[in-house]
């Protein structure tokens, strides 16, 4: 799965925070909280560390970070802090603001799981999509080759049907010619 950590935090509190794997995410997490306590209250970040990407979404003094993979983009991270942020305060409301430090632990960790299924269906379903944007662009393909093609046949056959044409008003001509000269001659 592309998203290996999360948390979310009240300025420097942290709320809530899951790892899937051993990794230094909660230490690198927290030195975000420090630079971004800094910055302006609403703000979609992204930072860089090593291999992974991690995703900030700042909303009404609420942060929700995650870190992915560099492989999972952009849409899909901040697509899943939005959808934690808006689970968070539908969850907690008012006891977001005095909630102790990792008060609603266990609650994340349920989210999260259902995030996770979530975000591997809209996977699947951008994996389904890919394929039906490769299948529609062969087809167009197909369509502009079948379109020349016609076209080529229709000139061939109009070209074919012109000198059918010529031939056969020559041999009438030659016809023609043939019992008007018999008649005049005889």
């Amino acid at each position: 799965m592309g998203i290996l950590y999360g948390m979310v935090a009240r300025g420097q509190v942290v709320l809530t925070e899951f790892s899937a794997s051993q990794t230094n995410a909660s230490t690198v997490a927290r030195q975000i909280l420090e630079k971004m306590s800094q910055g302006y209250n609403d703000s979609n970040s992204s930072f860089s560390h090593d291999r992974y990407i991690f995703h900030v979404k700042r909303t009404d003094g609420l942060t929700v970070l995650c870190m992915a993979d560099d492989a999972s983009g952009r849409r899909i991270p901040f697509a899943f802090l939005e959808d934690i942020h808006q689970r968070f305060v539908k969850a907690y409301g008012r006891a977001i603001q005095s909630a102790s430090p990792y008060a609603m632990n266990e609650e994340f960790s349920r989210v999260r799981s259902v995030m996770i299924d979530n975000i591997e269906k809209v996977l699947e379903r951008g994996d389904r999509l890919e394929l039906l944007v490769e299948k529609t662009s062969s087809i167009k393909g197909n369509s502009l080759r079948f379109k020349s093609q016609s076209r080529r046949y229709k000139n061939t056959m109009w070209w074919s049907n012109c000198k059918i044409t010529v031939t056969l008003i020559l041999l009438i001509s030659l016809i023609i010619a043939y019992v008007l000269f018999s008649f005049v001659f005889q």
